[in-house]
């Protein structure tokens, strides 16, 4: 399942790749790749873990990025 979230408020690349290596490493996740440009971390999830992954990925986000806002765009 795919899903696509905009983090408003990424200072750097370096914490946007941080972010990426991160949620990579999620259970559930099969990839994710987050664009610095454009603020959006797109990912491939197991549609039965979507929620729990979710939620990992809003926490490893304010972890690395504590101001970023974190948008579920679908």
């Amino acid at each position: 399942m795919k899903k696509i979230v905009k983090l408003e408020g990424l200072c750097c690349a370096n914490c946007a790749a941080k972010i990426e290596e991160e949620v990579k490493k999620l259970n559930g996740v099969e990839s994710a790749s987050l664009s610095f440009m454009t603020q959006r971390l797109t990912m491939e999830v197991l549609e039965e873990k979507v929620d729990e992954i979710m939620e990992a990925a809003r926490k490893t986000a304010y972890k690395i990025e504590p101001e970023a806002e974190f948008k579920v765009l679908r």
